[in-house]
C-alpha cells in the first residue's frame, strides 16, 4: 500500500445466493442435475478484495441451516470477514443460470421469494457496530431493490457512514425482473448523496438515474467514448458528492466473445481509459463486473491514479470471465502480469 493508501476494511452489504447451474454448457432442459456455488454482488466484490489482501467483511442474512452454514463456510474460505451475518429467516435465495454459447445468450431464471436478506429488521441493525473499522462501504442497486426492509438497512448504514465520512461506492446494477426504471429511479437518484465512487455502464445509468451516454446502444454493443465523457460530467454536475466516475464498456460480438475496457472519470476533468481486452472464448461472464467494481476498489483504496485504477480494475475483471462460478480468485500479481505482458496465455513454470 502507498503511503497515501487508505487503512481501515472494506464492508459490503447485499444478498448472496445459491446458484445453480447445468453441466457443461447444457440447457436447462437437456440437465439432469446442477451444479452448485455461491454468488451476489457485493459479496463477489469482498471475495475478489481478499484476494488482492484487503480487509474485507460482507453483511447479510442467512437462513440457520446447512445451506446458509455452508455458504459462510466458503466465504471463511476465502478469507471474507462473515462475523457480522445475520442468521434467521426462512432461506437463500436461488438463482439458475443456462450459460450461453456463441449466439445464444445465457439465460437467469431466479428463485429468490422469502430470502433471508429481506427480513433484516431495525431491532437486529446496528449501523454504528458494522461500521465499526470500516473506511470503505459498498453496495448495489440490487439491494435496495430487494425489498423495504433491505432498502430501510441500506438506508441506515448510509446515513452512519456519512457521519463517519466513510467512502461509499455503488455500483447501479439495473435489474427488471426486481424494479421497473420508474421505481429504481425514485429509489436510487436520491442515494447518490450518499456515494462518492459510481460504477456503471450505459444502460444501468440510464435505467436507474434516467441518463443517456449520447451514441452509445447498449443492445447493439455501440460504444460511444465521448459520449461516456459527458455523461460523466452531467453526473458529476449533478451529485455533488461524487468524486470518481467508472464506466464498463463491453463489446458484446456474441455469448462467447467480448471486448472489454474501462473508463475512470476523476472530478476536475481527469480521464482515464484502459486497454481494450478481447475474451475469446469467455468461461463465465457473471462477476465480470464485480471483479472490475474490486479491482477499481482496490486501486482507489491504495491512493492509485485514475491510469492505474482503469488498467487494475479492467485487468482484474477480464481475467475474472476466464474463471468458473462468481467468485473472481485472482491475486494482484496476476493482474499485474496481465497489464504488463498482455494475455498470451503461455505456461508459466
Amino acid at each position: 500500500m502507498s503511503e497515501k493508501g487508505m487503512k481501515g476494511k472494506v464492508l459490503t452489504f447485499g444478498e448472496i445466493m445459491l446458484r445453480l447451474q447445468p453441466p457443461n454448457g447444457l440447457k436447462f432442459l437437456q440437465t439432469s442435475y446442477y451444479e452448485a456455488c455461491f454468488g451476489g454482488g457485493e459479496a463477489n466484490v469482498a471475495v475478489s478484495l481478499a484476494q488482492f489482501g484487503e480487509s474485507t467483511a460482507f453483511f447479510t442474512k442467512l437462513p440457520n441451516n446447512d445451506i446458509g452454514e455452508k455458504c459462510i463456510r466458503d466465504l471463511k474460505s476465502f478469507g471474507v470477514d462473515t462475523s457480522l451475518i445475520l442468521r434467521g429467516g426462512e432461506r437463500m435465495g436461488i438463482y439458475f443460470c443456462e450459460k450461453g454459447t456463441a449466439m445464444r445468450p445465457s439465460k437467469i431464471i431466479y428463485d429468490r421469494k422469502g430470502a433471508s436478506v429481506n427480513s433484516i429488521n431495525e431491532s437486529e441493525l446496528n449501523a454504528d457496530n458494522l461500521l465499526n473499522g470500516v473506511s470503505w462501504f459498498h453496495f448495489t442497486g440490487i439491494t435496495p431493490a430487494l425489498s423495504k426492509n433491505a432498502l430501510t438497512a441500506l438506508l441506515s448504514i448510509l446515513k452512519v457512514a456519512k457521519k463517519k465520512n466513510i467512502t461509499v461506492s455503488c455500483d447501479l446494477n439495473y435489474r427488471k425482473k426486481l424494479w421497473t426504471t420508474k421505481e429504481a429511479q425514485a429509489v436510487m437518484t436520491p442515494l447518490m448523496e450518499f456515494v462518492s465512487v459510481l460504477i456503471s455502464n450505459e444502460e444501468d445509468t440510464k435505467m436507474c438515474l434516467g441518463l443517456e451516454a449520447e451514441g452509445a446502444d447498449a443492445d447493439k454493443g455501440v460504444l460511444s467514448l465521448d459520449g461516456y465523457k459527458n455523461l460523466g460530467e452531467t453526473l458529476f454536475k449533478l451529485f455533488p458528492s461524487l468524486n470518481t466516475i467508472a464506466f464498463t464498456l463491453r463489446g458484446s460480438i456474441s455469448a462467447t466473445v467480448n471486448t472489454w475496457r474501462g473508463m475512470v472519470l476523476a472530478r476536475g476533468g481527469k480521464c482515464a481509459l484502459s486497454q481494450e481486452y478481447r475474451i475469446e472464448p469467455i468461461t463465465d461472464r457473471i462477476g465480470g463486473g464485480d471483479s472490475f467494481v474490486a479491482g477499481l476498489i482496490y486501486a482507489l483504496k491504495n491512493g492509485e491514479s485514475p491510469e492505474f485504477s482503469a488498467e487494475f480494475a479492467t485487468a482484474s475483471s477480464a481475467i475474472k470471465h476466464t474463471i468458473h462460478g462468481d467468485f473472481n480468485i485472482t491475486s494482484v500479481a496476476e493482474v499485474e502480469e496481465l497489464i504488463k505482458n498482455g494475455g498470451s496465455g503461455r505456461v508459466q513454470r
